[in-house]
């Protein structure tokens, strides 16, 4: 019991480090994108990634693969977690409207939450319910920065407007089809052939055209940004993320998507000197009261119901 409890708490600790560096990653693109093209960042950061992945997977001996079947499933995961996920997000953002990036981190947990409840046979109470209510308001709380209005004016008339909402559900079903694969591979194995397979079919855009004669373009904030985006945000957090799927019910891991903003809006008034407005503290607030909702409740209804299993 207790060492379930440490890897619980451990799990939990990670997902928490993960998301503060995805939280910097928005600062960081934004960043490499005002010099190089979309696909050359994803291209550069996943690569970088794969080798900071592939050392630790050599130096741990996870680099053997069982069977094709492995080998299909972990391409299955880096086409959705990596290339279809890091593409919808890229190209929609050109084109879609402020508001929707709101409902990106507003409706991936919650989609998490159906698809763990409809397909991977997870249990939802009210609680949880209300922990994922209070953490959905406490994200549109931060991301108007107080004005909810202003999430529902101009509806959706752009393609990119699309592309990001797709990418909610994208997210949610990657999440959920990583868990039986995690079920059978260390987090460490399944994120490096992830990065891997999803580098190497982002590879096919990037050779398309002459994006090598761009990294010339890339100035020494822009080359520290690649580098923090590719060592840090995927390699170390994706570890982190799928360490958390592997001890978490996806309900529980989703409802930490919601800090990413939140931890992105402290990083901007820290470092752009952008105004932390009142609006931010409460949603944070928000934000965190339901993120130990659904943390206490989805803990107790995991244990319940491997309880039932073993008697």
């Amino acid at each position: 019991m207790q060492k379930a409890k440490n890897h619980t708490l451990g799990a939990q600790i990670k997902l928490t480090a993960a998301m503060a560096v995805w939280g910097g990653s928005f600062i960081a693109t934004k960043i490499a994108v005002a010099e190089i093209s979309p696909i050359s960042v994803i291209w550069l950061r996943f690569l970088i990634g794969w080798i900071v992945l592939g050392w630790f997977a050599y130096r741990r001996k996870e680099l053997t693969l069982a069977s094709w079947k492995d080998a299909l499933q972990f391409i299955w995961l880096g086409f959705l977690g990596i290339t279809l996920h890091q593409w919808l997000q890229s190209y929609g953002l050109v084109t879609a409207q402020a508001s929707t990036t709101a409902w990106l981190v507003s409706t991936a947990p919650i989609f998490m939450a159906v698809i763990g409840w409809l397909f991977l046979k997870e249990k939802l109470n009210g609680q949880i319910a209300a922990g994922i209510f209070l953490a959905t308001l406490g994200v549109m709380m931060v991301t108007s920065k107080g004005d909810l209005s202003s999430m529902f004016s101009g509806g959706l008339g752009q393609l990119g407007d699309l592309l990001v909402l797709l990418s909610a559900p994208n997210w949610a079903i990657y999440s959920a089809a990583s868990r039986p694969v995690l079920q059978k591979h260390s987090a460490l194995k399944v994120t490096f052939y992830m990065v891997l397979f999803g580098w190497l079919l982002s590879s096919f855009q990037f050779l398309g055209g002459s994006h090598w004669v761009e990294f010339n373009q890339l100035s020494m904030n822009g080359w520290i940004s690649i580098l923090f985006l590719g060592v840090f945000c995927s390699a170390l957090a994706n570890i982190f993320y799928n360490d958390g799927l592997q001890n978490l019910p996806a309900t529980q891991v989703g409802i930490y998507l919601y800090l990413e903003p939140l931890v992105a809006t402290l990083i901007a008034a820290g470092l752009l000197a952008e105004k932390v407005m009142l609006a931010t503290l409460f949603g944070g607030g928000l934000i965190l009261a339901g993120v130990w909702l659904v943390n206490r409740n989805a803990a107790d209804l995991a244990n319940d119901q491997k309880s039932t299993r073993e008697h």
